[in-house]
């Protein structure tokens, strides 16, 4: 090995800038326990909110100490900037893919256009997108063009004032197509610039926002989030800030009592109408003593109808004092029910002439009652003025010492302001403060026309509202609406679990692998060893500088990353003792064993590594955090085997020492192996005929297990106090939700509950709806005392009520099944390619790919058949399709070592047949394969065993993929290029015969 000097001191330069890198992690991770035992010394146990008051106080302390120098210029809060990142399993947070509305952005573009052929095109684009991959844009002009004679370009659609100067009349549908999606496309942009800026300011430490592609949706993570509902509020509130006059309640006299009057005549008629064709019905079939009894049915439910003939006035709490803009306050579950009843035209049309253009608006809930407020509308119902003339919000006080928010106007905004507040004045009327069609304030002007541009917004804020408040004036509006699409929330405390059961797989799988390998292969496995912890340095170090977000899947992928980096020293070793075999001297032995092994090693890491890199391409959150840290490993194995392990052993060899590769008892294990490989190959032939068509038929009588994120749902990982019944569960959730299932998740107080009720509804709205619902059919197995605000996520200060939870949109699961699918298919493509080029023959690419199909379908149809009957979850979710794209890397790496092995037995004994070259080449590799697949299984089974519950389906689909790739390569691969190759003779033969 050349230059020798300068690789050790690239490497011990390298493990330098790692320990520098990850010294930051340790620090901030010493400060944050000095906080929390200071904390716990602060506040008493029996202080109520035990764990938020130690939270509070843990991060007062560290506020107080942030910026005090701890070592060489090194404050906590420039090494909390650098710390390594933790992905939301190990830190606990929101993760989500917020879909900014492209139907929304359209309509403003077409100034809210009624054009027919506009409008169905939008309708057939809805429709559409429920069962397509394409984007929303795409759909919508298809649908566009498809209607005879629809024009973009028309005055009624976007040929408007709005795009003057970019869409003229005279312009096809093609020529306006880009500058729309263009428009759209700055849009978006802006909505994400808008979301970070937002972000930015909400306090949580490396937080991640990023577009994906160019289907308007943005990925959002949010690692330590722990107010998951103000989280949510922040990133799907449009910020759509307006500023209306306000009509006093003396205006609409006797209004409400009319409209009262209208709506219970109209409930009475209906009910009438109803009826009146039953009687009818039964009077031709029944008995006159029927009918009779009918008809006292019939007069008793009118009398309930009438019984209460204050439909909406029964639901008034209180009415708005005399000449107040409050028309009356009503409870807050009644707010939809009224607000269709004055939506009603016959009740609209019971509103004077000069209050014709009046839009009804609901206040702030306040201890459970809404006030209604009634706007100055006018023709065009637009707002005198805007929040897009605000330029700075902050969160204040007001001479009393309540929160509110105080907003600076620009000189446009600032005279307008003026000119209301100075109208207002004179008539001694109130000017509404709307945010997102909510009426925060309604101030009455009372010392006459404000200058300047200064207001505020009042209300009954706390100081994380008014914060979140003035945070999203500040940042501007949405140019439309952002709905969540797919979420994941998981709480702290199962957060840390996911930490404590990583670091024990963690530490367990490295103790056996270093043993393994100082018992296998003597002084030789300890330079071995310490070559793999070398690597791990690297592997942290380099995600602690590249920024890189380490997650659960990700820790897998580290784990499965020692087993993996044995199998270049193994090569290596096995080479080194068949060349010392062979009667070389030692050094030349270790000269030409590493030299032999190099071919194998980038061979099989380069297949991985293929496999790995589609993953990251195409996966998402986990799989990406997955495919990273596998990526990374596979680099600092490839360089820690080549060259350090290397140096170890050339600087123990140097001055004559001898250096066995094998201990006592392991130096004759797979010594002069003759075994029939090929003899035995109709044999395996057979048996994996029928594991095949076992599993296809399995797929078509039990399918498979599909989980939320390739379906749609909601699913919710909820934790007991008690052990509980998973099908009394199941049961009582189904009466409430219509459909739920319900499954044991790790012990028997934890369970995954999934439904798909109202799973095409988005808001936040509709997930608590669901989560009130959760609670209330969960009320006989949980405390008596416990809330509802203590069951959802982030209360866990009990460890029970909801842990985790996960919602994905129709829509967004068919993209995620469609890209798993393009994974798999793309990950084989691209890996047949690369055997050809390397091997120069078909025939080996389709032993690989037989071989990968072989194990593919095999791992799915042990999923199919037992999925329910194992104790753990087996969903085909995108951790499954890691596992998967995961062992077809692990079969091709072992297949191409074979191959590689064959094609040098090849060359060696040019006069052998091939069936006895490709047996001694498969019984060399023997030891290797032996030592590769039983490290990386006692591996995989620590995760399996000691990795968390939601790791347990990633890892059987792990250790049944590697069991299966490993005899694919010696009994699929292997046998089917042979054949293929034999054919091929027999052909090339015939045809010389012919000619």
């Amino acid at each position: 090995m050349q230059n020798k000097g300068l690789i050790k001191i690239f490497a011990i330069l390298f493990g330098l800038v790692c320990i520098y890198q990850l010294s930051f992690t340790f620090i901030a991770s010493s400060v944050e326990s000095d906080a929390e035992a200071y904390a716990q010394g602060k506040i008493s146990g029996d202080v109520e909110n035990y764990s938020v008051a130690r939270e509070q106080e843990a991060s007062r302390y560290l506020d107080s100490i942030g910026n005090e120098e701890i070592i060489a210029g090194i404050t906590y809060n420039s090494a909390k900037e650098k710390e390594l990142n933790k992905g939301l399993d190990l830190k606990g947070g929101i993760n989500v893919i917020l879909q900014i509305s492209v139907k929304e952005i359209l309509r403003g573009l077409a100034n809210n256009s009624q054009d027919p052929a506009f409008n169905q095109a939008l309708a057939e684009a809805d429709v559409a997108q429920r069962n397509s991959q394409d984007n929303y844009i795409d759909l919508f002009f298809e649908s566009f063009n498809n209607i005879e004679g629809a024009q973009l370009a028309s005055p009624e659609v976007f040929a408007n004032k709005g795009l003057q100067g970019q869409v003229n009349f005279d312009m096809s549908n093609s020529e306006v197509e880009p500058i729309i999606r263009e428009r759209v496309n700055e849009s978006i942009t802006s909505a994400f610039e808008v979301l970070r800026k937002r972000i930015d300011k909400f306090g949580v430490t490396q937080p991640n926002i990023q577009r994906l592609g160019n289907s308007g949706r943005i990925l959002v993570e949010l690692p330590g989030a722990k107010d998951i509902s103000r989280v949510k509020s922040l990133l799907q509130s449009t910020a759509q800030l307006e500023f209306w006059f306000v009509h006093k309640n003396n205006e609409f006299g006797n209004f409400l009592m009319n409209a009262n009057n209208v709506i219970a005549e109209s409930r009475r008629s209906q009910e009438t109408t109803q009826a009146e064709p039953v009687a009818d019905t039964v009077a031709d079939e029944q008995e006159e003593d029927e009918i009779e009894a009918l008809l006292a049915s019939q007069e008793d439910t009118a009398q309930a109808a009438t019984s209460g003939n204050n439909p909406l006035l029964d639901k008034v709490v209180s009415p708005g004092f005399q000449g107040s803009p409050v028309l009356a306050t009503f409870r807050t579950q009644d707010t939809a029910q009224v607000g269709e009843y004055l939506r009603m035209p016959q009740v609209r049309s019971l509103l004077p002439s000069d209050l014709r253009y009046a839009e009804f608006a609901w206040g702030v809930p306040k201890n459970n009652v809404v006030e209604l407020y009634a706007l100055r509308g006018n023709r065009e119902n637009t707002p005198p003025l805007t929040g897009d003339v605000i330029t700075d919000a902050q969160q204040s006080f007001d001479q009393l010492g309540r929160v509110d928010v105080t907003m600076q106007m620009n000189g446009k905004g600032a005279k307008i302001w003026e000119e209301m507040t100075g109208k207002a004045y004179q008539e001694q009327g109130n000017i509404a403060i709307v945010l997102d069609n909510v009426v925060y304030s309604a101030p009455t002007v009372s010392t006459g026309p404000i200058s300047g541009g200064r207001s505020q917004i009042s209300g009954d804020f706390d100081i994380a509202e008014g914060q979140d408040l003035a945070n999203v004036l500040r940042a501007g509006k949405l140019p439309a609406s952002a709905a969540i699409v797919q979420s994941e929330i998981v709480g702290p405390s199962l957060g840390q679990e996911a930490i404590d059961s990583g670091i024990t797989s963690f530490l367990i799988a490295l103790v056996f692998v270093l043993i393994w390998m100082v018992f296998y292969y003597g002084k030789a496995g300890l330079f071995a060893d310490v070559a793999l912890v070398v690597n791990i340095l690297f592997i942290f170090g380099i995600l602690a500088g590249l920024g890189a977000v380490l997650t659960l899947p990700g820790i897998a992928g580290i784990v499965l990353t020692i087993g993996m980096s044995v199998d270049a020293n193994v090569l290596i070793f096995e080479r080194i003792k068949e060349e010392l075999a062979k009667g070389k001297a030692q050094k030349d032995a270790i000269k030409d064993g590493f030299n032999n092994a190099l071919s194998s090693i980038l061979d099989a890491n380069i297949t991985t590594g293929l496999t790995g890199l589609i993953l990251l391409v195409l996966g998402t959150g986990p799989i990406k955090g997955f495919a990273t840290t596998l990526l990374i490993g596979i680099a600092t194995s490839l360089f820690t085997a080549i060259f350090i392990t290397r140096l170890f052993i050339d600087g123990y060899g140097k001055n004559g020492k001898s250096l066995p590769f094998s201990t006592a008892a392991t130096k004759n294990l797979f010594q002069n192996l003759s075994i029939d490989f090929l003899g035995k190959r109709k044999i395996a032939y057979m048996v994996s005929g029928v594991m095949l068509l076992i599993s296809i038929g399995s797929f078509f009588i039990n399918g498979l297990n599909q989980g939320v994120d390739f379906i749609g749902g909601r699913t919710y990982t909820v934790r007991f106090a008690q052990d509980v019944n998973a099908t009394e569960v199941q049961n009582d959730l189904v009466a409430v939700f219509g459909s739920a299932e319900a499954k044991t998740f790790g012990a028997n107080n934890q369970l995954k509950i999934t439904t798909k009720y109202k799973v095409e509804d988005e808001g936040e709205a509709v997930d608590t709806e669901i989560q009130q619902m959760m609670f209330e059919g969960l009320q006989s197995y949980l405390p008596q005392d416990i809330t509802y605000d203590d069951f959802t996520i982030g209360s866990g200060e009990r460890g029970i009520g909801i842990m985790q939870s996960m919602k994905v949109g129709p829509t967004i699961a068919d993209d995620i099944k469609n890209d798993s699918f393009w994974a798999v298919i793309g990950s084989l493509v691209v890996v047949f390619l690369y055997i050809l080029l390397r091997f120069r023959k078909w025939q080996y690419s389709l032993g690989a790919v037989a071989a990968v199909f072989h194990d593919v379908i095999i791992v799915l149809g042990i999923f199919s058949l037992f999925y329910n009957i194992m104790p753990f979850s087996m969903e085909i979710n995108q951790a499954f399709i890691a596992a998967i794209l995961t062992v077809v890397g692990y079969s091709l790496n072992d297949t191409v070592v074979i191959f590689d092995r064959i094609r040098e037995f090849v060359n060696e004994h040019t006069s052998w047949p091939l069936g006895r070259t490709v047996n001694s080449a498969l019984n060399s590799t023997v030891s290797r394969t032996v030592n590769t697949s039983l490290t990386t299984i006692i591996v995989l089974l620590a995760i399996f065993i000691f990795g968390g519950e939601s790791l347990r389906g990633f890892m059987f689909a792990m250790i049944v993929g590697i069991i299966v790739g490993t005899y694919s390569s010696l009994f699929i691969a292997t046998p089917v290029m042979f054949d293929s190759v034999k054919k091929k003779e027999k052909m090339d033969k015939r045809r010389k015969v012919a000619a």
